[in-house]
């Protein structure tokens, strides 16, 4: 782990959990956090839009970032149904995922429609977690490489090093979400070590260094330990594991 990269574990959510089931789920968490946490790691939680504000006040006094689960490649109007980045801002979110494989498979978003999304995330000093991956099709072929590579030029290599440097990647394994399966150790650090010498292409060895780059592939207490000890893995991007809080809390402890 390179100490000049920040750690980090995120809860994704997903489209679960009533308000309620929210809230008891963060203070569990926020509990565990005091007692358990011994690390420098950054938490973050990415619940249902409509739980955003209330648990932007729950959290307020703890070291835990709330964000969006996505945002409208839109800054503002006739739009009914979406979620601008600027409404994100107002009401003080402090991240959001964008080009999460869901959102590509299930509602067609595209590495331009994403670009745009970064883009208003970044005039509004919101962190973009961007998601990238391939299929299992795609692996089976021999084509992850260029996948991700072309998910990189298109979605997110148009930013300047100074903004660049203000976003986290995420490798998500399309093949291993939701699935049970678990990319392998070697699979891993194979496409992060690839991720950041693309990025030290792009801009540099010094930028490269500084990016978190997450693994966003089934990843839970059993794995994350071994995972986060590889040198090009800076954390998690966890699903389900993040619904019950002894199991996110002990993935988060995987740090120490």
């Amino acid at each position: 782990m390179n100490l000049t990269r920040k750690k980090i574990v995120a809860g994704n959510w997903k489209m679960n959990l009533t308000l309620q089931e929210s809230q008891s789920l963060v203070a569990e968490l926020i509990g565990m956090i005091a007692d358990e946490k011994k690390n420098d790691c950054e938490v973050y939680l990415f619940p249902s839009f409509i739980y955003i504000n209330t648990l932007l006040r729950q959290t307020q006094e703890t070291s835990i970032h709330i964000g969006a689960q996505n945002c409208s490649n839109k800054s503002t109007g006739a739009y009914t149904g979406e979620t601008s980045i600027r409404m994100l801002s107002s009401v003080g979110c402090k991240a959001v995922l964008i080009g999460h494989s869901e959102r590509r498979t299930y509602y067609q978003e595209t590495n331009i429609t994403s670009a745009e999304k970064i883009n208003l995330a970044i005039e509004q000093h919101i962190t973009p977690f961007y998601c990238i991956g391939e299929t299992l099709n795609e692996r089976n072929a021999n084509q992850q490489f260029e996948i991700i590579e072309q998910q990189l030029n298109e979605g997110i290599f148009h930013l300047n090093a100074d903004h660049f440097s203000k976003c986290v990647i995420a490798y998500e394994p399309i093949w291993a979400i939701g699935t049970g399966l678990t990319a392998t150790i070697d699979q891993a650090q194979e496409m992060h070590a690839f991720i950041r010498n693309k990025i030290t292409e792009k801009y540099s060895v010094n930028v490269a260094q500084q990016v978190s780059i997450l693994y966003g592939g089934s990843c839970n207490e059993q794995n994350a330990n071994e995972l986060f000890s590889l040198p090009d893995v800076d954390g998690g991007l966890i699903g389900g594991a993040s619904l019950k809080s002894r199991n996110f809390m002990n993935i988060i402890k995987a740090f120490q």
